[in-house]
């Protein structure tokens, strides 16, 4: 046992092994408010002006060439990893993939628009990788449910 989880004269194992159940219950409900949280905001915030083309999206997009295509296939990316955020299957490698299309923003922040807004990827990022390694277990289910129907 650790020094944080090894019972003292003051408190018995059981009072520890509970508190430590707490504990792990409290961290499993803030992961899951973070990933509803990233899961709004980039469904509502970052797919939505991509999907219905408002102007600051298409405007940017036209401004890398990128054009209604890329723009309508980044929103559509963002909105199926928001929805994947929220399937326990999928949550980890949503965060990945989410993850990896922030690597692209941020690139393209930095190259294309002289980072100007380079911070919100790298920002972003953090949280996802949290979830990413909380939720890795997910994986091994994934793999055994794709195996199995293959």
């Amino acid at each position: 046992m650790s020094e944080t989880t090894a019972p003292t004269a003051s408190a018995p194992a059981g009072v520890v092994a509970e508190s430590a159940t707490v504990r792990g219950r409290r961290a499993r409900i803030v992961l899951r408010a973070l990933q509803v949280l990233l899961a709004l905001f980039y469904a509502i915030a970052s797919a939505l002006p991509k999907l219905i083309g408002h102007a600051s999206a298409a405007e940017s997009f036209e401004q890398l060439g990128w054009g209604s295509a890329g723009m309508y296939t980044i929103g559509a990316l963002e909105l199926a990893g928001a929805v994947a955020l929220l399937t326990p299957l999928l949550q980890s490698v949503a965060a990945m993939a989410l993850s990896a299309l922030m690597v692209g923003a941020f690139i393209v922040q930095t190259a294309a628009f002289d980072g100007e807004y380079a911070a919100t990827p790298l920002i972003l990022i953090v949280p996802l990788a949290l979830i990413a390694w909380a939720r890795r277990g997910h994986n091994a289910d994934l793999l055994r449910l794709l195996r199995r129907r293959a």
